[in-house]
């Protein structure tokens, strides 16, 4: 055979079911689409969403491949945030299945300290906003019962040019 033996025919490859249309509610509900509508002082620049991601790692997990040691090794800050902080998703946790996912942001930016800021809602989000700068912001799911957590969204949000009002 010229070239060499006739390459094999790809078997199909079975991708990770995901949460479907659930799996758009897991921001919180100022990020990214709240933060960027109406009166808000910023755009969004980009969105990378690690669903799929996600659910590789809990595909493994429930084939055996990962003991849960592995995957429910939330830092103690993250769960205090979590508890403080975080807002109540709509869906329960994939590892313990016991509890509501709590959603955690973490803003980084422009005159912010190098571990970011924990934000609990819009309004601390709209003070952080600096024209000209832009924030990178962090949504982290985390299982408050047996620590599961994981980065499920990252939005790039740019802050608008305040406007001048014109003098009467």
């Amino acid at each position: 055979m010229p070239g060499g033996p006739p390459l094999a025919r790809p078997s199909k490859v079975r991708l990770p079911r995901y949460a479907g249309d659930r799996g758009l509610q897991m921001a919180m509900s100022f990020l990214p689409r709240a933060a960027a509508g109406g009166a808000s002082p910023f755009r969004v620049a980009g969105n990378v969403d690690y669903r799929l991601a996600r659910n590789v790692v809990v595909n493994e997990y429930r084939r055996g491949h990962l003991s849960r040691l592995d995957i429910c090794d939330a830092h103690p800050e993250l769960l205090r945030a979590a508890a403080d902080a975080g807002e109540e998703s709509q869906e329960d946790c994939p590892i313990c299945e016991d509890v509501k996912l709590r959603l955690v942001s973490y803003v980084f930016g422009y005159r912010l300290p190098p571990s970011g800021r924990c934000v609990g809602s819009k309004k601390e989000l709209a003070r952080l906003a600096t024209p000209g700068k832009d924030l990178a912001c962090y949504v982290i799911e985390v299982c408050p019962s047996c620590s599961w957590n994981h980065l499920t969204q990252a939005v790039s949000l740019s802050a608008a040019p305040r406007l001048r009002k014109p003098k009467p």
